[in-house]
């Protein structure tokens, strides 16, 4: 199996929209009714890319909006979103261990969440935020998850083999499956927490490139491996990009999946149909 450096900023960080203004009373919230949680990387955060039109703004949060806030506005609750661009599964649980943009990048101390706003506000990891937010919202009634795409990416820029090897990739599953494990572990044991939990799965940039799908499942196959022995349901992201992409042969973006940039190409983030699809899954995966 190869995972490839297009495969990888495929999977990256997976997602956003271009969504240019805030709602004038946003989704987002920790208030004390609040019963979601979102935890992750720049999939739940909904990072805009910079090239996208309208640009984001990167000083308000509210101005980026990704499929929890969809779910949340399907489920009628407020959602505390936690999630970070660029995070880890080992910078999710350790703070100053490696991220690919959260709170350092490969050749920067800096990173999004030292220089921008998060949705949620906090100091230290985002598993101490989720502990301290389960201990006083013990109404809390879902939790959703997607993390270790970034995982992925870093291999491929830290390795000569750029994580081609069985090896390298047999240490980024065990990496991605070892924390998650520690992460969910946290959420039921440590927060006593025994509600929902749903871990999105990747979608994949294309569905007719073997090399791409292969990627996608790799990681996806490191997330079910440790979600089921924690009571984790796995949401079928990967399935929900598919149907639409194969009927457009294989491509997302000509699916209208991707957000679509000024020379006509797509960026590798979800346009609001696409965080829209992510959304109707784990509400799919939830019964809801």
């Amino acid at each position: 199996m190869r995972l490839t450096l297009a495969l990888a900023a495929a999977l990256l960080v997976a997602a956003t929209i271009a969504v240019a203004a805030a709602p004038a009373d946003p989704v987002n919230g920790s208030d004390a009714n609040g019963t979601y949680l979102a935890l992750g990387d720049s999939v739940a955060f909904g990072y805009v890319p910079s090239a996208a039109v309208p640009a984001p703004n990167y000083l308000d949060a509210h101005s980026f909006v990704g499929y929890p806030e969809f779910l949340a506005q399907q489920l009628n609750e407020r959602v505390s979103n936690a999630s970070c661009p660029g995070e880890t599964t080992a910078s999710m649980l350790v703070a100053g261990a490696q991220s690919n943009g959260c709170e350092n990048s490969l050749d920067s101390s800096t990173g999004y969440s030292t220089l921008y706003p998060l949705h949620a506000q906090y100091q230290g990891t985002q598993m101490q935020y989720a502990l301290q937010y389960l201990a006083s919202h013990k109404h809390t009634q879902l939790v959703t998850i997607d993390i270790g795409a970034n995982d992925a990416f870093l291999c491929q820029e830290t390795t000569a083999d750029h994580c081609t090897s069985p090896g390298e990739l047999g240490g980024v599953f065990a990496e991605i499956a070892t924390n998650l494990a520690t992460i969910y572990r946290e959420l039921r044991v440590d927060a006593g927490y025994t509600g929902t939990i749903v871990a999105l799965s990747y979608y994949s940039l294309s569905y007719s490139d073997p090399a791409q799908i292969a990627g996608a499942q790799f990681l996806n196959a490191a997330i079910s491996s440790v979600s089921a022995p924690f009571g984790v349901v796995v949401a079928d992201g990967f399935g929900a990009f598919a149907g639409p992409s194969l009927a457009h042969n294989g491509d997302p973006c000509l699916a209208g999946l991707l957000i679509r940039l000024p020379d006509g190409t797509c960026n590798i983030h979800p346009s609001a149909a696409g965080h829209r699809l992510l959304a109707d899954a784990i509400a799919q995966a939830i019964g809801a």
